[in-house]
């Protein structure tokens, strides 16, 4: 943690909508006049498409059958705390970008499935802004979560996340659904020992889940939308927040426990505004007393 130069991480696996609470964070700094400057975590992928495939193969034909961009041997998270400490020490450190589709090709001027050139960032920045799979990760080699002055995981209950994903998937990069299907089964083993338990490290949780059947999200033909969901959110320490200011602010919520309150799907924003732009300020205005 650095009260010069805070770090906020937000971590969700792909398809739980983490690219949706960019854009809220994103908001909330355009507002606030925050500079911010940004990471994504496809940047510290240990391989680029070819290579990953060529892993694939490999581990799969020794008998491994679990590997995936989950894991944590798929990732140069030794790179990625070095960044988190490199800019909360000096506010400096430098990113890429994992080129996904024939647009960001074209935008980039690099093949889709190769990294653009390592950049450094821009000077004077406010804070770093990560989203990825693996912002709060402690284990033997790493300790990312201790680095980052405010965490947040977006964990939607699991059959939404799979159906946000194949359908995602399905449109986006042009994937069947059982190719989703077979990724999904490959990334478990990595989602329970990797994944999760980074949301025991997160500050805020925002958890989207469903009010209709979602029971076979395989075959589900639409994602469920905002109006029919709740959303819950958990506190890691509810001291210091104002559930009553909450709770008449967002109208239709309530408190589920002590350190959680539901709010309706189509009011998350609004909560993620009310929720987050006192601790963004809180760790931009530390920083410029500082």
């Amino acid at each position: 943690m650095s009260r010069l130069h805070p770090i906020i991480s937000v971590t969700g696996s792909s398809g739980a909508g983490t690219s949706t609470v960019k854009h809220t964070f994103d908001q909330i700094f355009r507002r606030e006049g925050v500079k911010a400057v940004s990471i994504e975590g496809d940047a510290f992928h240990r391989f680029n498409r070819a290579e990953m495939k060529a892993e694939l193969a490999r581990r799969t034909a020794a008998g491994d059958f679990t590997f995936s961009h989950f894991s944590y041997e798929a990732n140069a998270l030794d790179e990625l705390e070095r960044v988190f400490r490199e800019y909360g020490e000096t506010g400096e450190g430098r990113t890429r970008h994992y080129v996904h589709d024939d647009g960001e090709a074209e935008r980039f001027g690099v093949p889709q499935g190769e990294f653009t050139d390592w950049t450094s960032f821009d000077s004077g920045s406010d804070l770093l802004f990560y989203e990825g799979l693996h912002g709060s990760v402690i284990n033997d080699e790493v300790n990312l979560a201790a680095l980052a002055d405010l965490k947040v995981g977006v964990v939607p209950v699991i059959n939404l996340e799979w159906i946000q994903k194949i359908h995602r998937d399905r449109a986006q990069r042009g994937y069947s659904t059982e190719a989703v299907t077979d990724v999904i089964l490959r990334r478990m083993h990595a989602y329970v020992h990797c994944i999760c338990p980074q949301f025991a490290e997160t500050d805020v949780n925002f958890q989207r889940v469903p009010v209709v059947d979602t029971s076979n999200p395989f075959i589900a033909r639409w994602i469920p939308t905002a109006d029919e969901s709740l959303v819950v959110i958990r506190f890691k320490n509810p001291r210091g927040i104002d559930f009553a200011y909450l709770t008449q602010m967002i109208s239709g919520s309530w408190m589920s426990r002590a350190n959680s309150i539901v709010v309706p799907g189509p009011k998350m924003d609004l909560a993620m505004q009310l929720i987050l732009t006192p601790l963004i300020e809180r760790l931009v205005s530390a920083k410029r007393r500082g």
